[in-house]
């Protein structure tokens, strides 16, 4: 199994847009595979630049490791050949680590390197953490700053300088200066990932900070629109991306803020509403109710 080496997935991200499907689950919320398989096939026939197995967006905090690795090779069996599969690691340092190893096994192309468990950390010591799980495979590793794990400019710096195979960095903050220093010590070093949910609202400004590509999280259930909004950007065509925005990103958007977790559930919403249905999401979060669904539904009308 050809796997991507870390100087080219960097290269082959930032090309496109990227894909973060759900993870399906059974009415008892077990991994449902065979509806997760049939997904990743669809999807993986649209032409995107890399498929984020059990990301954010697949509830990557409600899997067990155990899980997650199934996830994984469902994710590399089912996706067309060429098309770059990364995995998730998180928790623990230790944990991270040997999720690395375990996506490297599984023929995975790349490592999504969520933050720390719980814990406030150092900017040393988070540093140390990824050292540990850059250290621990051969893939290529992309850094997600957000929540409890903000990478500051000094940081990255020295991790992309230390860590050959760090090769990337996805922004889940939306602090521009950050942004801007982090671009302006490393230039083309690393690949820039826009992370904030629903990435659409910043694609625009971020593509002018070097911010090539971003995580489609919309994707999942209407694949046609987040390509034609993606293309509008990196054509900057404001007029469109503007349009696109006021027509159904922002509206979206305005359920999507109705309660917290919702930024995931909602996509499950969308693919049941579109006719793809993905199951419920597994507690902590909740779903959205019957009358948010065909808030949705309406919305989705209009975008197709």
């Amino acid at each position: 199994m050809k796997q991507t080496a870390p100087e080219e997935i960097a290269t082959r991200l930032g090309s496109g847009l990227l894909s973060f499907p759900v993870t399906h689950f059974h009415d008892d919320l077990s991994f449902d595979e065979d509806g997760y398989r049939r997904h990743i096939a669809r999807l993986g026939g649209y032409g995107v630049a890399g498929l984020f197995a059990a990301g954010g967006t697949g509830e990557f905090f409600s899997l067990t490791p155990d899980e997650v690795g199934r996830v994984v090779r469902a994710a590399v069996a089912e996706a067309p050949g060429g098309l770059p599969v990364v995995a998730p690691a998180g928790y623990g340092t230790a944990t991270a680590a040997r999720m690395a190893r375990d996506a490297e096994d599984a023929g995975a192309d790349g490592v999504l390197l969520f933050p720390p468990y719980l814990t406030e950390a150092s900017q040393d010591g988070l540093a140390a953490h990824v050292r540990a799980v850059c250290a621990a495979t051969r893939l290529g590793v992309t850094v997600y700053s957000r929540a409890n794990a903000v990478y500051q400019d000094a940081t990255v710096a020295e991790l992309a300088e230390t860590c050959p195979n760090l090769v990337g960095f996805k922004d889940g903050v939306g602090d521009l200066e950050l942004m801007t220093r982090i671009r302006s010590r490393l230039g083309d070093r690393l690949v820039y990932i826009g992370g904030l949910p629903t990435a659409e609202t910043f694609a625009l400004p971020y593509l002018e900070m070097g911010v090539t590509t971003y995580s489609s999280a919309v994707f999942n259930f209407i694949p046609e629109f987040a390509l034609a909004f993606y293309a509008a950007v990196r054509d900057r065509d404001r007029d469109e991306v503007a349009r696109r925005l006021a027509e159904f990103v922002l509206p979206y958007c305005d359920v999507r803020n109705r309660k917290k977790g919702y930024a995931v559930s909602i996509i499950k919403a969308g693919l049941r509403v579109t006719g793809h249905p993905a199951g419920p999401v597994r507690p902590p979060l909740t779903d959205l109710t019957e009358a948010e669904t065909a808030d949705l539904a309406e919305l989705v009308k209009r975008a197709r």
